[in-house]
């Protein structure tokens, strides 16, 4: 639209509303109690207001001091809002009233539209917020003249020049489907398995993004987490090769990975995936390229002396701005929060490999939601914007039947590495192979693979054994 969007004070939520509030409309926040719809109000007045427009506080519910007490606790600067505060006083308790004619409804609407009305003609305000427009409900003599008086109460706002949020309590004695009919806009909030979300339903005259988007509630106020949405990220970039500055692994890959592509990194427990994806992060950091791991269940420091131990230098990697290490706590981020840390490290620090070590962990930040579908959205976001994504699978068989993924993930791959340990002489070794590789042709033996205090180490093709892949191979001749 040609108009000037006016933003929510939320950039998470403008994003949702492709760029904010269309101006001069009324939009409806509606939600239980506790979703934070009074805090959303709270960000839209204090954005415009730090712009410089005249904003307004019309409150039916709390009173302007204990409002003011929670935006002090929020950390929202208050300074240039103005507040009308309809709430019921102290004295309505104490002084009995009675209404022998009139009803109360009757008796009490006139002297709320002239305060309303007044205020309005002093201030002028451009942005106004009514918390809530519940109350108004039993100003109404019947839903028929409630609906009457709420629709010309917002078209008489609206013409006067401001963008109007107006809040609702819906329940099953009092629905608020009228007031989603009249409003310019409907904002849902939800709180439901400790899991906050907000979903937009209607958006007059403007796109928005569909679908649930996670929310966050802070000491400073409200943060909100958008979907990715595919169409939006696609990049042009140019189709190379990621080497592992390791020849023998190259040969493998017949050059290395290429951008832009998904790559899984397979194998039990201990047998050197995550090492695998560090050697090739230590090469790009020799390009000048900057890279990022995402762990789950290792500690930061465990990894970075491990690191150290074995001839990668982690910890200079990330002095010099070429690797960042994220340590993710699974339990506390949603996979939309998530996967807003992984935008920022893409967008705005121009990161070129992502490593998430590992997807079992991954799993654990969804609650129960849908593996495949999250992963899914998340690495072809990550392949439009020209990133080659590394997933490190922990698979749980040591020895015995082969198996890529035990979560049925291994579609996504453009490119499988897989590493088994072997059993020789009583022995116990590693091997590496490649099992799938879409862009170029691979190698189809496997290499015995190795780490030592100077580095990863891999050998010649292990031509003279059969069996590799049950963990337990045969020889076939006398000279290996």
């Amino acid at each position: 639209m040609s108009e000037n969007r006016l933003s929510s004070g939320i950039s998470g939520l403008d994003e949702v509303l492709c760029g904010g509030y269309v101006p001069h409309r009324a939009y409806l926040i509606r939600g239980g109690p506790g979703v934070g719809k009074t805090t959303l109000g709270m960000h839209f007045l204090t954005a415009g207001a730090i712009n410089g427009e005249r904003v307004l506080f019309i409150t039916l519910a709390e009173t302007v001091t204990q409002l003011k007490r929670t935006a002090e606790g929020l950390e929202f600067d208050l300074e240039g809002v103005s507040f009308l505060d309809l709430s019921p006083t102290p004295e309505f308790f104490t002084q009995i009233q009675t209404y022998d004619i009139f009803s109360p409804a009757e008796v009490e609407r006139e002297p709320t539209t002239n305060r309303i009305t007044e205020q309005l003609e002093t201030l002028k305000p451009q942005r106004i917020f009514i918390d809530s427009m519940t109350q108004f409900r039993y100003l109404a003599s019947d839903p028929f003249q409630f609906r009457k008086q709420v629709l010309s109460f917002l078209r008489f706002l609206v013409e006067q020049g401001a963008t109007v949020l107006f809040t609702s309590e819906s329940s099953q004695e009092a629905p608020d489907d009228d007031l989603q009919f009249m409003s310019d806009g409907v904002i849902n909030l939800n709180f439901s398995n400790n899991e906050r979300t907000l979903c937009i339903s209607k958006f007059r005259g403007s796109d928005f993004q569909d679908g649930d988007h996670a929310i966050r509630l802070t000491r400073t106020g409200m943060q909100i987490f958008p979907r990715l949405v595919l169409q939006d990220s696609a990049r042009d970039f140019n189709t190379e090769l990621v080497s592992s500055g390791i020849p023998e692994i190259d040969e493998l890959l017949h050059g290395g990975i290429e951008r832009s592509t998904i790559t899984i990194v397979s194998g039990p427990s201990g047998v050197g995936k995550s090492t695998l994806g560090l050697q090739f992060m230590k090469e790009a950091a020799g390009r000048g390229e900057r890279s990022v791991i995402y762990i789950f269940e290792e500690r930061k420091e465990t990894l970075l002396r491990r690191a150290k131990g074995i001839n990668i230098a982690v910890g200079a990697m990330q002095d010099k701005g070429t690797l960042s290490v994220v340590q993710v706590e699974p339990l506390y981020y949603t996979p939309d929060e998530f996967a807003n840390l992984v935008r920022q490290e893409i967008e705005q620090k121009q990161a070129r490999i992502v490593m998430i070590d590992s997807v079992s962990g991954y799993r654990l930040s969804l609650r129960g939601e849908d593996l495949i579908s999250h992963l899914h959205r998340l690495c072809k976001y990550l392949q439009n914007m020209g990133v080659a994504v590394l997933l490190i699978n922990e698979i749980e068989t040591i020895t015995g039947e082969f198996r890529v993924t035990e979560i049925g993930i291994s579609y996504l791959a453009d490119t499988i590495i897989f590493l088994r340990y072997l059993e020789m002489q009583g022995e116990l070794r590693r091997a590496i192979g490649v099992l799938k590789k879409r862009m170029t042709d691979f190698e189809k033996t496997l290499r015995e693979f190795e780490i030592s205090r100077y580095g990863i180490k891999v050998g010649k093709p292990l031509t003279q054994l059969r069996g590799v892949l049950t963990g337990v191979p045969e020889m076939l001749g006398d000279e290996f």
